[in-house]
């Protein structure tokens, strides 16, 4: 009887019912969207270190972030490979540059130099080419995101970057950086890009072999490089992504604007279910009148708050689902790890009941005999 009443309540009142329904709506896609943003900036910030392929990172000392590394001597990696726990350790160059299009501007790129022939480190996903084509020295890849950004060049043009030849000798697809655009290269194409020494490089990759113990492998290599950081994979990904959440204001940009947003929902429902209780007040009063107690008022609300609720997530997240839909591919960063819906749906479901609090406090003061006046 309680949900039969509830659900004839809301039909009654189409035009209160879908305001109620909006601020879910608001709620789900604008909080949705701006955590698929986020999502999608959060996996940039780390991307070289997530897609390595490697096991652990050697870094510079006090390095806190994968794009703020310092330089390591070579000879690392042969102290590195005399330890039994490793199957293989390789530099990684990293060298900023200047690429000059066709029309004569600069563009920024960060160029990625992968030691030859195992190219740890390298791209992981091509629209043309693959990564074989970094065998030869001169050659580069460029992402097809940053095509118009760095002037058109198709495969097998020539460019400069700071002054030196390369040859676009493959297209990435979706491989995005946070702090520039990537261009990956030869270990020795980026050394000379960077004007980085012969006996120097940026990090040290590390592979494990399958019966050695991680944290065994992790404290002997700390043991033996004094100067310079080991992390596991895991942990300078986590770093560098708390670097730029907590250092450079983009987590509380985000965070400030997601609040924002939650707070928009919760002012509608909150004003919309009060509304509508101030629009039933006669029709509480005859089902009091008519033998219903307070707690059965109160399931009533409640149970209008969940199917507002309900209506207004299906909504939300199939407009969220043709936004994510709408910007995959593209420059506009945004992805949706498979916990995050749930949870949002969840969260969003518990502010309409809890939204509920006020109009179930009107609700229930109503008088049966308010129905005969």
């Amino acid at each position: 009887m309680r949900r039969h009443a509830a659900v004839r309540m809301l039909l009654h009142d189409r035009a209160t019912t879908a305001g109620s329904v909006l601020g879910v709506v608001a709620i789900i896609f604008l909080v949705g969207q701006q955590l698929a943003t986020l999502s999608g900036l959060v996996s940039y910030m780390s991307v070289l270190v997530d897609r390595s392929g490697a096991d652990i990172w050697i870094t510079s000392k006090d390095t806190d972030n994968i794009n703020s590394a310092g330089d390591l001597p070579m000879k690392y990696v042969d102290r590195l490979l005399a330890l039994d726990d490793i199957e293989w350790a390789e530099p990684l160059v990293l060298a900023g540059g200047l690429l000059k299009r066709e029309d004569g501007q600069f563009q920024p790129v960060r160029v990625v130099g992968l030691a030859r022939p195992r190219m740890a480190g390298g791209p992981w996903e091509f629209a043309e080419g693959d990564i074989g084509v970094l065998l030869d020295v001169d050659a580069v890849t460029v992402d097809r995101l940053d095509l118009e950004t760095l002037g058109g060049p198709e495969v097998n043009d020539v460019l400069e970057i700071s002054g030196v030849r390369v040859r676009v000798a493959g297209i990435t697809d979706g491989i995005q950086g946070f702090a520039g655009t990537l261009v990956f290269a030869s270990e020795e194409k980026a050394r000379e890009v960077g004007r980085v020494s012969d006996d120097r490089c940026s990090n040290i990759l590390v592979t494990l072999r399958p019966d050695a113990k991680p944290n065994h492998a992790l404290a002997r290599i700390r043991a033996l490089l004094p100067g310079a950081e080991a992390y596991t994979t895991a942990e300078l990904a986590t770093n560098t992504k708390l670097y730029y959440l907590t250092e450079t204001g983009i987590g509380f940009s985000f965070g400030f604007t997601t609040f924002a947003g939650i707070m928009v929902g919760v002012v509608i429902i909150v004003l919309t279910m009060y509304t509508t209780v101030l629009n039933r007040v006669r029709d509480f009063a005859v089902l009091r009148a008519l033998g219903a107690r307070k707690s059965d008022i109160r399931l009533i609300v409640l149970y209008q708050a969940l199917v507002i609720g309900l209506i207004g997530t299906l909504i939300g997240f199939f407009l969220l689902a043709g936004f994510l839909f709408g910007t995959r591919g593209s420059q506009l960063p945004s992805s949706m790890p498979l916990w995050i819906p749930p949870l949002h749906a969840l969260f969003t479901l518990l502010l309409c009941v809890a939204g509920s609090g006020l109009a179930i406090r009107r609700a229930t003061r109503v008088e049966p005999a308010s129905a005969f006046r």
